[in-house]
């Protein structure tokens, strides 16, 4: 697999998002999952992502399980940082210098490693300058606990200040064929301008692209996708369609699955993004790294991004709560 690069760390052109291993998306198989992080690697890829809150913490020490298992030394591998976690999961943000040492020291002992790659904030904190947060997390590069500092859906104002104090090699943001939002609002255009990685989460608009998730019920009952995601209303699921069907079109003229047609989409847009699709089974795994055999000509990627734009989308990213977690 071919690599990019985020700041000074070569990661493979896909990496894996592991959330929905032990959070957000309905039962998780342990097992299962273990098998796709191996299946994975086999396949030459490198870069695994997590943070402290997905589960919280059931994410890392899964992690932390598969690293033992192992080469960990051929890995590249990030976590986030950025709430206050209590008994009933996270309330609030806290991007305090004291919660990034805190955080980080947690993280090692969970994933059971010596040093974090790719150290993220999660979300940008408004009651504390950016500033005060990347010193911290710089001064954690300096102690050698960290190589790399990443923040996740921050405004290009914010990356701007943030770089001024520390490199930032990459920054995670949701960017696919039905969030488009980092090309419009500056924050791609930041990105390349200051030699930052997007890193791409959701590419597959949390599997809505795939064009398997046609009705609410098809989502299990304790599928976060149902209650904090609007564009999953059973109303807004039905009007969206129409863009997984647009997509389905365009895969099956260039002979390939629609998944894989929304991720080579999304790393054609430039060497400095990569996609981190998730999945809890090594089917779709496998599927999502075909996407690196399909090749979108320009007049391809124009046509698909004239078409898809035509088309409404209905319904906000998240609930109005989790939209103000969005660094805007």
């Amino acid at each position: 697999m071919k690599t990019r690069q985020l700041g000074s760390l070569h990661v493979t052109s896909l990496g894996l998002g592991c959330m929905g291993m032990s959070f957000a998306y309905g039962p998780a198989d342990e097992a299962e999952s273990l098998r796709v992080l191996h299946r994975y690697v086999e396949l030459g890829g490198n870069f695994l992502d997590t943070a402290e809150v997905y589960g919280p913490y059931k994410n890392e020490e899964l992690l932390g399980r598969f690293l033992r298992e192992t080469d960990r030394a051929k890995l590249v591998v990030a976590t986030k940082f950025g709430f206050r976690i209590g008994p009933q999961g996270h309330n609030g943000m806290d991007g305090s210098p004291a919660n990034a040492g805190r955080a980080c020291d947690a993280s090692l002992l969970r994933l059971g490693i010596d040093v974090i790659d790719l150290f993220y904030q999660h979300r940008v904190d408004p009651d504390v300058p950016i500033e005060d947060t990347v010193g911290a997390m710089a001064e954690l590069v300096k102690a050698g606990k960290v190589r790399a500092l990443g923040l996740s859906e921050a405004c290009a104002d914010t990356l701007r200040r943030a770089a001024a104090v520390h490199p930032i090699a990459a920054l995670q943001s949701e960017y696919s064929l039905w969030t488009r939002d980092v090309e419009e609002n500056g924050v791609l255009a930041t990105c390349r301008e200051l030699g930052i990685g997007l890193v791409a989460y959701s590419p597959l608009g949390r599997g809505f692209l795939t064009g398997t998730i046609t009705k609410v019920s098809d989502l299990d009952a304790g599928d976060w996708r149902r209650t904090n995601y609007p564009r999953f209303g059973e109303g807004a699921l039905q009007t969206n369609f129409k863009l997984a069907e647009a997509v389905k079109s365009f895969a099956e003229k260039k002979g390939c699955t629609p998944a894989q047609l929304a991720l080579a989409w999304v790393l054609a847009q430039g060497d400095n993004i990569v996609p981190i699709p998730g999945t809890k089974r090594v089917k779709y795994l496998e599927d999502n790294l075909g996407a690196l055999q399909v090749v979108l000509t320009t007049e391809d990627q124009e046509q698909i991004r004239e078409e898809l734009s035509a088309i409404p989308i209905t319904g906000e990213r998240y609930q109005p709560a989790m939209m103000k977690l969005v660094n805007g």
